[in-house]
């Protein structure tokens, strides 16, 4: 299977089309064959997108929300054929998957409820004999770049408020994961979208989303991947004066305080440092726990993880899968050495498994580092895999300041029973999402998503606020006195 672009309403074949392969991470097998585009092909999608957007944008929002009620519900019926070629372009484990795609469906239905609100605010004005509102206005053509780790829910994420805001949109999916970009797409063909409301382009960030970025035609960019990345894209968005959205890195931790519930908290630990292979921007990658439990919950998560099942997703049984490809299997070993060098206690994992069963595919053993000081690179750096550092401390302000010690502030988490340090924690911990007795991961879709210092710019995705990233604000005032009223000037008492 070749995959092509969709733009305009219809398939086409890049300008100077080449393909490269979309593997299977578990097995290494070929599953289908992804084009990479140009810029030329971004001008196409942009002309389309520009032009259907004139017509989209006067169309009501309870209209256009009928069209995401359309979409719920056929990727409601579709869900277990989504998840499963979900699972087998990422890699992550059915149940995930299946999780995913269910993500997806909740914002299709959730954002087009908001084809009803989409609220702005009248407020009175300070003169007499005229009114005073705000409303939101559409932006215009906006560009999504979506991450390999979530290929569809990210997307919805974005695409779903776009499209109910009035906006249309262009948008690049992971070269490694753009299967589930051709199913969004066939769907939006099944319903009737519009021609040229949804476009997607597929190819590297170096060419077409360069392009995105650059064009002066695309007025927001919407990019969730890397910090290092997500500076690159910031820096050229703003010289071309965008409205630009991050959704970078985390060095997520949980805090496991001494009068814990310690089952419980290792069971988060569990779930969100190896669940989809470590491979979340919200995965557990430290465990900051207190002196006094330090050994009870490290020889009972170490006791957890010999449970672990790993292999291909497509397993019932299987817990962990495989990491995207042989370039992160690399990555996260390397830091193996380093956590090593630096003086870490390796208690578990640290290999690539390369025996049968797991010789086709990309499997790491579940990672266990012990003895970690906080300034190591092990603690600092995100390696984004199935790799966790356990971090002593002393007390309550020690785990605050360690885990507010990093660039990111994505996700934390702390496990206690006393009611005081959790709203202490609520408070004081510095990322934008808490989980109190919860793991690092399970957002939900109404809720903003998004982080403090690296992980981001201050935008937000999913929830209202991700409203705010596709819409202006317009403020509109109706004199209706006959007369020439001037604000600040004729209201003198």
């Amino acid at each position: 299977m070749k995959l092509t672009n969709f733009i305009g309403g219809k398939w086409q074949e890049a300008t100077d089309a080449t393909y490269t392969p979309v593997i299977n991470p578990a097995t290494g097998e070929e599953l289908a064959q992804v084009q990479m585009s140009t810029g030329q092909d971004v001008d196409r999608a942009v002309q389309s997108a520009k032009e259907a957007q004139k017509i989209w944008s006067r169309v009501p929002a309870p209209k256009r929300a009928d069209y995401l009620y359309e979409i719920g519900r056929i990727m409601k019926e579709k869900k277990e054929h989504l998840a499963q070629v979900l699972t087998k372009e990422m890699g992550k484990v059915i149940e995930e998957g299946r999780g995913e795609v269910q993500e997806g469906i909740d914002m299709a239905f959730y954002m087009a409820g908001e084809g009803r609100r989409l609220f702005g605010e009248t407020t009175p004005s300070e003169l007499a004999d005229k009114f005073a509102m705000s409303i939101r206005a559409p932006i215009g053509v906006v560009g999504l770049i979506t991450p390999w780790n979530f290929p569809v829910a990210i997307a919805t994420w974005k695409s779903f408020p776009a499209i109910v805001a009035g906006n249309t949109f262009l948008w690049k999916p992971a070269t490694e994961t753009p299967m589930m970009a051709y199913e969004m797409a066939k769907i939006f063909e099944q319903v009737g979208l519009p021609d040229g409301v949804a476009n997607i382009v597929f190819g590297s960030g170096a060419e077409v989303g360069t392009a995105m970025i650059e064009h002066k035609d695309i007025k927001v960019i919407s990019f969730t991947g890397s910090t290092e990345t997500g500076r690159k894209v910031a820096e050229a968005g703003g010289r071309n004066l965008k409205k630009v959205s991050l959704e970078m890195g985390g060095k997520n931790a949980v805090i496991v305080m001494d009068d814990a519930d310690l089952e419980l908290a290792v069971d988060g630990i569990l779930w969100s440092a190896f669940g989809t292979a470590g491979q979340r921007c919200t995965a557990c990658s430290r465990v900051i726990v207190h002196k006094d439990v330090k050994e009870k919950l490290q020889n009972r998560l170490l006791e957890k993880i010999e449970t672990l099942t790993i292999g291909d997703g497509m397993d019932e049984t299987v817990k962990v899968g495989p990491v995207i490809n042989k370039k992160a299997l690399e990555k996260i070993h390397s830091y193996i050495g380093i956590g090593q060098k630096e003086g870490a206690t390796l208690l578990a994992g640290g290999e690539i498994l390369t025996e049968s069963p797991y010789d086709k595919g990309n499997y790491y053993a579940p990672t266990v580092f012990s003895d970690v000081t906080p300034d190591m690179r092990i603690a600092q750096e995100e390696i984004f895999g199935p790799v966790v550092s356990i971090i002593e401390v002393n007390d309550f302000e020690e785990a605050i300041a360690v885990n507010n010690g990093v660039i990111y502030g994505l996700s934390s988490s702390i496990f206690t029973s006393d009611v005081n340090k959790v709203f202490k924690a609520q408070r004081d911990l510095d990322t934008g999402i808490v989980y109190v007795n919860a793991g690092t991961s399970g957002a939900e879709i109404h809720l903003p998503f998004g982080g403090t210092k690296g992980t981001g710019n201050g935008h937000r995705d999913s929830g209202v606020a991700a409203l705010d990233v596709f819409t202006e604000w317009k403020s509109v005032y109706v004199d209706y006195s006959g007369k020439l009223q001037r604000a600040q000037i004729d209201n003198e008492i």
